[in-house]
């Protein structure tokens, strides 16, 4: 069997057996967690999210670049159409790890800076290799949009040898 037909058994067994009927499109604990694509740090098995509790936006390393931002913006718009809005009452949670597979490029500065949408000389202040300082750096990006303003903010990490969550950025508007 290849992994399609392993994968689509198994969602054959999550629609009989697991699936939530009603779910809304907005998360129940009005929550957007953005997190890395890493497979051993899914942000809603690490942190216990049950299915439509949190929103979670995958990137290389869970970070918070100018892309990411505008998905925000993009999905503040799609709150408000929905009769809702992305603002008080939400939370912004960024979720990096340790051991992250960017740390292994943190020279490649033709690839960063891209990523980033810095110049080269930019790229120190992402902390590619620091993921305190980086999430640090991007609790600060996500609290300076004025177009995301109400939400709380805050920055954990994510200790993919424990197991365990540590807050390094508590949460405030």
């Amino acid at each position: 069997m290849g992994i399609v037909e392993t994968l689509t058994s198994r969602n054959a067994d999550f629609a009989q057996t697991q699936y939530t009927e009603g779910l809304r499109m907005m998360p129940a604990m009005k929550t957007i967690v953005i997190g890395c694509v890493d497979p051993r740090v899914d942000p809603a098995a690490v942190l216990g999210a049950r299915q439509g509790e949190i929103a979670v936006i995958r990137n290389v390393a869970g970070r918070v670049t100018p892309r990411t931002l505008e998905e925000l913006v993009m999905l503040r718009k799609v709150s408000q159409a929905a009769g809702g809005d992305l603002g008080p009452g939400w939370e912004l949670i960024v979720l990096q790890h340790t051991n992250c597979g960017i740390t292994l490029i943190e020279d490649d500065q033709q690839l960063l800076a891209p990523y980033f949408e810095t110049d080269e000389t930019g790229l120190a202040e992402q902390a590619v290799g620091d993921p305190r300082t980086a999430i640090a750096h991007d609790v600060a990006a996500l609290r300076g949009e004025s177009r995301l303003q109400g939400a709380r903010v805050s920055g954990l990490l994510y200790d993919v040898t424990t197991g365990s969550v540590d807050v390094v950025v508590p949460p405030t508007a």
